[in-house]
């Protein structure tokens, strides 16, 4: 979706939380100058909130936050939660446009 505007992603797989695997986070912060997870979760406390703990303290970069914000749940089929959390492709797409900005 973004290829098509020239932006170029890099996508690093957090399968497990903790540990964080820091070396790859910061490499990727310093490669790239910015930052957006995504994650079907809370961001606080989740991958987000680690990924802004770490950079905060070792590598300060734009970052943004695709997740499950302080709401409550609902009941519907995947995609219908997909979009009520705004975690569809274009509301991911949309986030990266806005961290890309702030570079």
């Amino acid at each position: 979706m973004l290829a098509g505007e020239g932006v170029q992603a890099r996508v690093l797989n957090a399968s497990s939380l903790r540990p964080i695997d820091r070396e790859t986070l910061l490499a990727a912060a310093r490669e790239t100058g910015a930052i957006v997870t995504a994650e079907d979760h809370f961001v606080h406390g989740g991958l987000g909130g680690i990924v802004a703990e770490t950079l905060a303290e070792e590598r300060p970069v734009p970052m943004a936050f695709v997740g499950v914000r302080d709401r409550y749940g609902t009941s519907g089929t995947w995609d219908e939660l997909l979009e009520y959390f705004s975690l569809t492709p274009p509301a991911i797409a949309d986030t990266a446009r806005g961290v890309l900005a702030r570079k």
